[in-house]
C-alpha cells in the first residue's frame, strides 16, 4: 500500500476529504519522527513500538577496493509489532 492509497482508506473510512486525511497522515508521522529524533519511544498500543536502536561501530569491507576499514556507530529507527497486530496478520 502507498501513501496515496493510504490516504484514500483513511479519507473512506473517517468520511473527511482527502486533503484532510493527508494532513492527519502528515502530523501523525511527524510526531512520531520529532520523538525518534529526541530518542523517545512512540508505543501505540495494539499497534506496536517505533524506536531508536544504537547500532555499534563494527569492521566492515569496502565492495569496490575489497579494503577492510571500520564503520562508525550509528543510530536506526525500528519498529516492534504489538501483540494485536501480529494476531491480526496471522488470521
Amino acid at each position: 500500500m502507498t501513501k496515496a492509497e493510504l490516504i484514500n482508506s483513511i479519507a473512506a473510512k473517517v468520511d473527511c476529504t482527502k486533503k484532510e486525511a493527508d494532513t492527519a497522515l502528515n502530523a501523525v508521522i511527524g510526531a512520531i519522527t520529532e520523538a525518534l529524533e529526541k530518542g523517545d519511544k512512540v508505543a501505540i498500543t495494539g499497534f506496536g513500538t517505533f524506536e531508536v536502536r544504537e547500532r555499534g561501530e563494527k569492521k566492515c569491507i569496502n565492495p569496490r577496493t575489497k579494503e577492510e576499514m571500520v564503520c562508525p556507530p550509528s543510530k536506526a529507527p525500528a519498529f516492534k509489532a504489538g501483540k494485536a497486530l501480529k494476531e491480526a496478520v496471522n488470521k
